[in-house]
């Protein structure tokens, strides 16, 4: 079996892996890149919005960036619509070209210095006296043994770098959203606003989005409860009718399919000569399934640390704990909120929704955040504030 080694290997060129490969390459490191898929971006299994945070990492470009948007509205079961408009709103600013964004991002990485490879995937890390010395990969055939110093597992949310690193990333089906989208034309969607429907008819434990694309086209999607999905009752059942009933006239072109953690992150993302990042580690908003931006922030992070890692010759779990400690200062407490707001808004049954919408009826909202959501509740429901204490503090 051929062998070599290099500083870092990434495992998943999605966009945590392509910031981590790019910021450790822009640290003078031997980067290799590993993707499974024989090409970067593809599959699509992404409602593709992002807040206008991206601006901190890229400068956007209309070749990855399909529309550009004001704000959300958001319909309760009843078709009360709460309208949500600002330069804070998460998941909404851009409607991003998934496909080739993450080619993008994945070039930025290559022009910084690392080296990639595609339709190579990882069946097992390299363990000595369990430390994770690298992994074993397979392409075109042939089995290599690869050896890093680091290991980052960026590969998804059926990531399975952490479980052969000893790392727990099992997830119980009431923590995953099981989705389902469609690339949808010949429709006529909402140009300047994502659009988002509640209730147990719709999206149990979810929501359906309509996230515009230019050209009578969008991105149709949906996430539900992976404790509901059953037998005629998938994601794509659901979203088969609500198509039906919105779109009538409407033109399949592309379907996705996948599913987002939305368990929140686990104590820990490291062992001895690994780190996990982006879906891999559960960095997403569990109230929203939001997670591209958090990835990218968490790649950075990993490089840094690992950088300070290399310099310092220790890739202990130790040292690489100083990983989870920064990640979790940037955007840790984000996370959390997210997770008690989805199981406060997840519980509701429709007719609470439907209450809960028509107190926001003709408020408008300037920051889509879980927190700023449950104060805007607070203030127009103060009979909440119990309800609302107990489920949160």
């Amino acid at each position: 079996m051929k062998e070599e080694r290099h500083d870092i290997v990434v495992v998943g060129a999605g966009p945590g892996g392509s910031l981590t490969a790019k910021t450790a390459a822009e640290h003078g490191l031997d980067v290799l890149l590993i993707e499974r898929n024989q090409e970067i971006g593809v599959p699509v299994k992404c409602a593709e919005g992002v807040s206008k945070d991206i601006e901190k990492f890229v400068v956007p470009d209309k070749k990855w960036v399909s529309a550009i948007v004001k704000g959300a509205n958001i319909y309760s079961p009843d078709g009360t619509k709460v309208v949500m408009a600002g330069d804070k709103l998460e998941e909404v600013g851009y409607v991003l070209e998934r496909r080739l964004f993450d080619k993008f991002l994945a070039s930025e990485a290559a022009r910084a210095g690392a080296d990639i490879r595609v339709k190579t995937e990882a069946y097992d890390v390299i363990k000595e006296n369990g430390h994770v010395k690298g992994v074993y990969t397979h392409s075109m055939g042939e089995d290599r043994r690869i050896f890093a110093h680091v290991v980052v597992g960026a590969d998804g949310v059926e990531s399975k770098v952490g479980r052969w690193a000893g790392i727990d990333t099992r997830l119980p089906p009431h923590n995953i959203s099981v989705g389902a989208e469609y690339l949808m034309c010949n429709i006529e969607p909402n140009e300047n606003f994502s659009e988002f429907y509640m209730g147990s008819e719709v999206a149990p434990k979810g929501y359906v989005w309509v996230f515009p694309k230019g050209g009578n086209c969008a991105n149709v999607g949906i996430g539900i409860g992976g404790d509901t999905s059953g037998e005629n009752h998938r994601a794509v059942d659901y979203l088969n009718r609500f198509v039906r009933n919105k779109f009538p006239d409407g033109k399949i072109m592309a379907e996705m399919y996948g599913a987002v953690p939305l368990s929140g992150p686990p104590d820990e993302n490291v062992a001895d000569g690994i780190i996990l990042v982006g879906d891999a580690a559960r960095q997403v908003n569990p109230l929203t399934g939001g997670g591209i931006l958090y990835a990218m922030l968490a790649g950075e992070i990993a490089a840094n640390v690992i950088a300070e890692a290399v310099q310092g010759n220790d890739f202990s779990k130790r040292k690489l704990s100083e990983y989870d400690e920064r990640w979790k200062l940037e955007f840790g407490k984000r996370l959390e909120t997210g997770l008690k707001a989805k199981e406060f808004f997840f519980d509701r049954s429709d007719d609470d929704l439907n209450t809960l919408a028509h107190s926001l009826k003709g408020v408008e909202i300037e920051e889509m955040t879980p927190w700023a959501l449950l104060m805007e509740l607070i203030t127009q429901n103060p009979k909440m504030l119990v309800e609302l204490a107990k489920e949160l503090f």
